[in-house]
């Protein structure tokens, strides 16, 4: 498991996570094409839009804008009516195909700490005319919502970011209703690496804030309460480190 990070840490890392990604969201709002990773995995089809089937209805913005490293809309298997929370959304993909199956009935909710990625979302958004999709300014370790008040917590490629990952599944748990389930797909690490060598690796990926290993993700979600816990690795992103596709349940 990872040593504790100081307060002063996980900030000057929220901060550094803050900065890249409203900088990307400037490059996409200019129509850059932008990465998150060595230009070699993007061209390999491993990250960004490559991972999405059904991207065809969707504004070309949201599509350029992709930065994941999975589908986990997929992973998720949302259904009509459903309430869905996207921890970390950036430029809003996943929110809008989230919106688009649980119907007019369900809401799909996007959370960023990013002002520059929300305006993105919220403008893909009104061109998809996803009338059901809201976006909130928040942190997924402080997610501004009431207890038990999504069905399902879909993310892409950002829990790996968090400074605080305890917290982070905790407040998953706690806004899940009972029941609920979580989908989500992210970068981790084979258990022998250091947290050095973790660090060093994951800027191949952009995880610029360290890659968890495949047990502490599994054990930080234990201890926050989810059960059913499934973590099965999908590709590999360089020496040590998967893509991988994590699903729990709040019981």
């Amino acid at each position: 498991m990872s040593p504790a990070r100081h307060p002063d840490d996980r900030e000057q890392t929220r901060a550094a996570v803050v900065a890249r990604y409203a900088g990307l969201a400037r490059a996409a709002q200019a129509s850059h094409v932008i990465t998150d990773c060595e230009q070699a995995e993007f061209a390999a089809g491993r990250f960004g839009p490559a991972g999405y089937p059904d991207t065809a209805d969707l504004p070309e913005g949201a599509v350029r804008a992709s930065l994941g490293c999975g589908n986990p809309v997929a992973v998720a298997d949302l259904r009509p009516g459903e309430t869905v929370l996207d921890l970390g959304c950036g430029g809003g993909i996943d929110v809008l195909l989230s919106a688009r199956r649980v119907g007019p009935a369900g809401k799909a909710y996007g959370l960023d700490m990013t002002t520059e990625m929300l305006d993105l979302a919220r403008a893909h958004a009104r061109q998809a005319g996803a009338s059901n999709a809201e976006f909130l300014l928040g942190q997924i370790e402080a997610v501004p919502l009431p207890d038990a008040s999504v069905d399902v917590i879909i993310s892409n490629c950002v829990i790996n970011l968090s400074a605080d990952r305890p917290a982070a599944f905790a407040e998953s748990f706690r806004v899940l209703r009972p029941g609920g389930r979580l989908g989500v797909t992210d970068i981790l690490a084979e258990d022998q690496l250091t947290p050095a060598q973790r660090l060093e690796r994951g800027a191949q990926a952009g995880c610029i804030a360290g890659v968890p290993s495949f047990s502490e993700y599994r054990d930080g979600l234990t201890r926050a309460g989810f059960t059913d816990i499934t973590v099965t690795a999908t590709h590999q992103v360089a020496d040590g480190l998967y893509s991988a596709i994590i699903c729990a349940a709040r019981p």
